[in-house]
């Protein structure tokens, strides 16, 4: 049987115990007059109800319907007990007359405490009654109360003309507005006065005996709003970083295995050429693990060998020589030939007294303060664990990592103690300090962020070194949004890698740009409890190039 939709009524919830059929009231209704007017004819029926029943009507094309709003005033209880006795100045002048002459500490016990307290002020105003001393004594023979007479007119119309009254009755709280939505109803062009069976499906029988050539279909309705699927939704951190790996991918880097929070110092500071007097050693910049106290000495890792060679592997493929036998499922291993201990104090050397033609930083290195471990404070520990690696077989290389860091700085507009950071490293033959700047030009032009500022900065493991900014619109001032430089031979030579291979180094903030691309001022409407989940949940697909 084919599916149909019938004259189903809309029932209201009534004192009888026969539900109440709106939909055809509406229809009898109109059926006798022209217009109906919703306000007027159904006056006991939320806007609610109606306009479900309405709505019902007119996706069958039976009536028409127009809304109009309007604001209509409502007395409260206060304002209708003035309506039936009289305001409180009234009261309190008709009191005093009746008596002549009330002492103003028993006028309370004749018109009660509220009147007497809101009354007797606004009767001095209006002078009906004056002061005799110690008591009150009127002074006018009639008067109009017009508060009431006001109030009355409201209660009748529902509106008011004067805006200054009806000012001064919001205040004094004798009366309220409120939103009154009004549906003017007409016949529409199927008007009936009972509701017609529409089919729903279509079926083979219908088809075989000819039935839908006669059959009332139900029209589709086209501005139907789907169900909320309650569907997940990305956060814009993620929509940007998926954003900035296919530009990496793009630009033919490999990315590298980030799995590691927690660093050696060795990894985090050492190898990068830090001294172990730095201030980015101390508590108040780095968070320190007390559990376990110290690291194992630089040594092989399996697991992050076996991540990379995964990661390098189409790379591997891409440039392997042309009699190189060809695998597509085959990933290419790399032989382990790193002497960790050498490189250990190559580190101990160049710091402690240099080496690779630096005379070093001239202190006494200390073995276990390397070992302390630290929750990573940039990326730039794995890049230089994968630079190490690539002095196996020193070679042009491209490397790229998005992931968390951790910091120990106070909280505001712009910083977070754990954010993300966009790690690049490029390895090539003669590379200058120019060609870092043109890059990182053409890097950002791939996120829509031109005109680029550059500032000469200082960093321990790159010389020379830049601060990269970008203009935000929303705080109004340039904002920095990386750091990059060209590695020192301090931090390259130890590794193995040879004197002519040079190796660019940025770190870019992933909030930061996020932050220009979205409009967000304060990085903690973008990540943390204040986030907004109605922002994570309708914010735009992300197109870094588009403005």
């Amino acid at each position: 049987m084919p599916g149909a939709r019938g004259p189903v009524p809309v029932p209201l919830t009534t004192n009888s115990s026969q539900p109440r059929d709106l939909t055809k009231e509406i229809l009898t209704k109109l059926e006798t007059k022209p217009k109906l007017e919703t306000s007027q004819d159904f006056q006991d029926v939320s806007q609610a109800e109606i306009k479900a029943a309405l709505d019902r009507l007119a996706s069958r094309q039976m009536i028409e319907y127009q809304a109009s709003d309007s604001e209509k005033v409502v007395l409260t209880a206060e304002g209708q007990t003035i309506c039936e006795q009289g305001s409180h100045e009234y009261k309190v002048w008709d009191a005093v007359k009746r008596k002549r002459s009330i002492k103003i500490k028993d006028l309370p016990n004749e018109v009660g405490t509220d009147s007497a307290k809101i009354g007797q002020g606004n009767a001095f105003k209006l002078k009906w009654i004056k002061k005799d001393g110690d008591a009150l004594v009127p002074v006018a023979s009639e008067v109009q109360d017009k508060t009431r007479e006001t109030l009355q007119l409201i209660e009748q119309t529902q509106s008011i003309g004067d805006a200054a009254t009806l000012k001064e009755f919001l205040k004094r709280k004798l009366a309220t507005t409120s939103k009154v939505i009004t549906y003017t109803v007409q016949k529409g062009p199927k008007f009936a006065t009972e509701m017609p069976v529409e089919v729903t499906d279509l079926t083979a029988d219908m088809l075989a005996s000819g039935a839908w050539q006669t059959a009332n279909f139900k029209p589709y309705n086209f501005k139907a709003l789907g169900a909320n699927q309650n569907a997940g939704a990305l956060h814009p951190l993620n929509k940007v970083r998926s954003e900035f790996r296919q530009i990496f991918f793009n630009m033919g880097f490999v990315e590298m295995p980030t799995s590691r929070y927690v660093e050696s110092g060795f990894w985090n500071f050492d190898a990068l050429f830090v001294g172990q007097q730095h201030p980015a050693r101390e508590q108040q910049d780095t968070f320190f693990i007390s559990d376990p106290p110290l690291a194992d000495k630089p040594r092989p890792d399996p697991i992050a060998d076996a991540a990379m060679d995964i990661m390098e592997a189409p790379s591997k493929r891409l440039f392997a020589p042309a009699d190189a036998p060809s695998s597509t499922t085959t990933i290419p291993q790399t032989d382990d030939t790193r002497d960790y201990e050498q490189y250990w104090q190559n580190i101990r050397t160049v710091h402690e007294s240099g080496a690779f033609g630096s005379i070093g930083y001239r202190y006494p290195w200390s073995p276990q303060e390397t070992l302390r471990l630290v929750l990573r404070t940039h990326t730039t520990a794995i890049s230089t664990w994968c630079l190490h690696r690539l002095a196996q077989n020193p070679r042009p290389a491209r490397y790229f990592s998005i992931d968390r860091v951790f910091r120990n700085e106070s909280v505001d507009a712009t910083h977070l103690a754990e954010f993300h950071q966009i790690e690049g490293v490029i390895a090539d033959f003669g590379l200058t300090l120019g060609g870092l700047m043109r890059f990182l030009e053409d890097f950002f032009a791939n996120l829509g962020i031109t005109g680029l500022r550059f500032k000469p900065a200082y960093n321990p493991y790159t010389e020379p070194s830049m601060e990269v900014f970008g203009y935000h619109k929303g705080l109004g001032r340039w904002v920095e949004i990386g750091n990059s430089g060209m590695f020192r031979p301090e931090m390259l030579r130890p590794m193995g890698l040879p004197e002519d291979l040079r190796v660019y180094g940025f770190g870019l903030s992933l909030e930061r740009p996020t932050m220009i691309k979205y409009g967000v001022s304060n990085i903690r409407d973008l990540v943390g409890h204040k986030v907004d989940l109605g922002f994570i949940e309708t914010n735009a697909a992300v197109r870094l190039e588009k403005d």
